[in-house]
This record gives C-alpha cells, sequence and structure tokens, in this order.
C-alpha cells in the first residue's frame, strides 16, 4: 500500500514514515500542503494522511480541492485540533477518517488499513489456487509451510494476488513500492520477483510469476 504523508512537523514525519514502513506500507512525505496537492494528483496512492495547519494550503483547502477534481483517495485527517465542528467540517469535505493528535500508532494503522479496504472487503487473507497471503501477519503460505515477507515482498505480493492474471509493468511496481524520490534502479524488480519465485517453489505454490517481454509481469495458477 502506498501512502502520502502531509505533516509539516518534520521529526513527527519522520516517524510516521517509519511506523508506515514497519506495517509495510509504502510512504511519500510532504511538508506543505500544495505539495500534498500536486503529489496526490500526480501519483498513485491508496491513501493520503493530512495535516489539518500546514503552510501553503491547509489540510481542509487540500481535500476541498481534491474532491472538487474528482479524486476520490481515501483521506486520513490528522490534526491538534479536536472540536466537533472541525472534526464535522473535515467529513463533510469528504475525508474518511479524522484522527486527533496525540493518538496511537495502531489506531492510525488500523484506521488506514479500513479506509482502503476495496469493496468493502473484512477478509485479511488473499487466496489464489493453494497459497494464501495474510495482510495482517504477511504471512505467505501453501502446503509446504509458510514465509513472513519481507516489507517490500509482501507489498509487492499483495499486488500480485490482488489481481491475478495481469500485467504490471515494471515502472508500476517502482512507483508504488519504491516511491517517486527512490534512487533503486529497476533491477530491483527483477531482484524481488526472484525472491518470491524461490519461496513460491519452497513452499510448493502452484501460482508462477510469467514475464511478459516489454510489458511486465503477472502471477498466474497452474494448471
Amino acid at each position: 500500500m502506498r501512502v502520502l504523508l502531509a505533516e509539516d512537523e518534520k521529526s513527527l514525519a519522520r516517524a510516521l514514515v517509519k511506523i508506515f514502513a514497519a506495517n509495510n506500507f509504502s510512504a511519500d512525505a510532504v511538508y506543505d500542503g500544495r505539495d500534498a496537492l500536486d503529489y496526490i494528483e500526480s501519483g498513485s496512492y491508496d491513501a493520503a494522511v493530512l495535516d489539518v495547519m500546514m503552510p501553503g494550503m491547509d489540510g481542509f483547502e487540500v481535500l476541498r480541492e481534491l474532491r472538487r477534481r474528482g479524486n476520490t483517495v481515501p483521506v486520513l485527517m490528522l490534526t491538534a485540533r479536536s472540536e466537533v465542528e472541525d472534526k464535522v467540517n473535515g467529513l463533510d469535505l469528504g475525508a474518511n477518517y479524522y484522527l486527533t493528535k496525540p493518538f496511537d500508532a495502531r489506531e492510525l494503522v488500523a484506521a488506514l488499513r479500513a479506509i482502503t479496504r476495496k469493496g468493502g472487503e473484512t477478509d485479511s487473507t488473499l487466496r489464489l489456487g493453494n497459497t494464501l497471503l495474510d495482510r495482517s501477519t504477511y504471512e505467505l503460505s501453501a502446503p509446504g509451510g509458510s514465509f513472513r515477507l519481507a516489507n517490500r515482498e509482501f507489498q509487492m505480493m499483495e499486488m500480485f494476488m490482488s489481481a491475478p492474471k495481469k500485467i504490471i509493468s515494471g515502472e508500476r511496481f517502482m512507483e508504488v513500492i519504491w516511491g517517486f524520490d527512490s534512487d533503486a534502479e529497476m533491477s530491483v524488480v527483477w531482484a524481488y520477483i526472484s525472491y518470491l519465485r524461490k519461496k513460491l517453489s519452497a513452499l510448493g505454490s502452484d501460482l508462477s510469476i510469467k514475464v511478459h517481454r516489454n510489458a511486465g509481469y503477472s502471477l498466474e495458477e497452474q494448471k
């Protein structure tokens, strides 16, 4: 899952990015509202966390403009302002959740998972063929056992299992998992594909990752 974090308190932003990474979220951090709007509009984010009090544009202004443009990205408002009027204003503008500082990191993570569920989905497990991916424990399992996947392995496998047979380009993996500002080379995608292939094989999975020349990769069930 890829998250845009807009928080002008840089020490808090750094701490939140670490919390997101520990929970298998990939986060880009910006420190003012105008950058937040530009990043969300130009990127492919699963959710945005917007501080209310920011320079440039405040969180409410960013949210209002996003919804005016028809952008439906799930938004969690993060603020030190706990007045009911502020919460009502944020929700009326189209926020999906409102969290007041100080907050428990567990609630923040749970809220992000809740607002990004697709189609009201409540099951934390993705299943394809004889293979399961548990989103709550990051475990990939098949008849031969299980592995707890590392952060980027999990994100890549989640993308694959959420869209079986769909061809996903290397550029798309780079954009979603490593982010715009990463210095990583495209070869890192192939390295992680290799890691996942070895784990699927070791687990006795009936899934395989296929390479589509000049197009990308897909996850398919072997018949």
